[in-house]
């Protein structure tokens, strides 16, 4: 999968250098055609917050950035989701996303569409590169090039890039841990590796960031650090020793970052919550008896809202105490039918990996997920069985593990499309990779049809 070589023509130098300007003109091009698409999303989306499909959050991240610039704190304004009253705190929502917009409003006024022009360039950089790093890394330079270019293109990424929610920022905080990570845990040659501190306190930082903008990675992390744990004893990419004095390091900048919000929260509800409360709820609405066997991703207007699923009884909990009310009823659910539950999450899996259009959906959502998922899924399948089975890598196993287990914790709990994007990003890596090697083989093909159909040269007589 490396890139061919130059010519006997040109001097090694020579052809490493034209290579290097090449692969560096590749990327900025891809970078500025990945800015310009998500500037003008930008710009559609505009100056104002209204609901678009798929993006009701940014409705109460604006709302949320407001209040706090407005002297009141991380609290409601009026009967908010999912049941907050009004003037009651809450920590359903992503401090570290609300404080981006409290200081890009407090820094330039109200203006919602400077907060998605700076998500449109930021995206539109880091996201490219990022993947392009993974794609290098894993499988060579051509296919970094090619992941860079899905990414740029890819229009689930544009589309997000400009809404004001979490996902592109958290996107580009797994890209930057699974960089870091496959760094940390690659094997070198001439044995383990000394001195990977700052690598160590920058995968702190990364995980940070990633878990402060959904919670749910934190369900991630005590993989990632056993597959670090393994290749360092198994693979000698470094001492197991120094692997775990660095996993207490990355853990310490972690703890760090959750331990004032967790403060935060005790003071607000007088009760324990680590970080958000939303676990509770999504378990709880994700796995409730309505949807029978087969799970509804959005309950239907004409029906119950999912306010009206909540016992009545509970309602006059507060928001910490509800969650964990809610958490427990879903998992008296479980337990009352645990084929059921099964079975539902089975169901689960039509949702998260939906590629084609529907009646049910707007011209947008089908664009979206035609243009993006619908086209490349069968790029991605192919090169995640083909590289598992042909050219297995211990390297690349975490690419796998994040996949699965991402993909396993929303299957078990809530699917919907959105949910599914991380695991895009790095599935584009292993759709490039396929793109690559297909064309690789065609050409040989090509080649080799070209010189059989050549007439054999006549030799003259003596």
């Amino acid at each position: 999968m490396e890139d061919s070589k130059a010519g006997p023509r040109f001097p090694v130098w020579g052809a490493m250098a034209a290579a290097r300007v090449d692969r560096s003109l590749l990327l900025t091009v891809i970078a500025l055609v990945a800015i310009l698409l998500r500037v003008a999303m930008a710009f559609y989306l505009g100056d104002r917050v209204i609901e678009l499909p798929g993006t009701f959050d940014q409705i109460s991240y604006d709302m949320l950035a407001k209040r706090v610039l407005g002297g009141h704190g991380f609290t409601v304004g009026r009967l908010w989701w999912p049941v907050t009253p009004a003037g009651e705190p809450t920590a359903h929502w992503s401090y570290l996303y609300t404080l981006y917009l409290v200081a890009v409003y407090g820094i330039f006024g109200y203006h919602p569409l400077v907060a998605r022009l700076i998500q449109a360039i930021l995206t539109g950089v880091l996201m490219p590169w990022l993947v392009y790093r993974l794609g290098r890394r894993h499988f060579g330079r051509s296919v970094g090039l090619v992941a860079a270019g899905l990414m740029a293109l890819y229009v689930y990424f544009i589309y997000y890039s400009a809404a004001l929610m979490t996902e592109t920022f958290y996107i580009i905080a797994i890209l930057w841990t699974l960089d870091l990570v496959s760094s940390l845990g690659q094997a070198s040659e001439e044995g383990p590796r000394p001195g990977l501190r700052a690598e160590w306190l920058l995968l702190g930082l990364a995980l940070a960031v990633a878990v402060l903008l959904r919670q749910v990675f934190l369900l991630f992390i005590p993989f990632l650090f056993g597959w670090l744990l393994w290749r360092s004893y198994c693979c000698r990419s470094q001492p197991v020793k120094q692997t775990i004095v660095g996993i207490a390091i990355a853990t310490t900048i972690l703890v760090l970052s959750i331990v004032p919000w967790t403060l935060r929260n005790y003071r607000a509800f007088d009760s324990f919550v680590l970080l958000n409360t939303n676990s509770g709820f999504a378990f709880f609405w994700g796995n409730h008896p309505i949807h029978g066997n087969n799970f509804i991703s959005i309950l239907p207007a004409n029906g119950p809202s999912y306010q009206d699923l909540i016992p009545p009884e509970l309602l006059g909990l507060n928001e910490a105490e509800l969650d964990r009310a809610l958490l427990k009823r879903a998992l008296g659910f479980i337990q009352a039918d645990p084929a059921r539950y099964l079975v539902l999450s089975i169901s689960r899996i039509k949702d998260y990996f939906m590629f084609w259009p529907t009646s049910e959906s707007g011209l947008i959502s089908n664009l979206s997920r035609v243009l993006s998922f619908g086209i490349l899924w069968p790029f991605m399948a192919f090169g995640l069985i083909y590289y598992f089975w042909h050219s297995w890598s211990s390297e690349r196993l975490i690419l796998y593990i994040f996949v699965a287990v991402y993909t396993a914790i929303h299957l078990l709990s809530w699917a919907l499309i959105r949910y599914r994007l991380p695991v895009d990003a790095i599935l584009l890596v292993f759709a490039s990779a396929a793109i690559v090697d297909i064309l690789a083989k065609l050409t040989r093909g090509w080649g080799n049809a070209g010189r059989s159909h050549k007439s054999t040269p006549i030799r003259s007589g003596g």
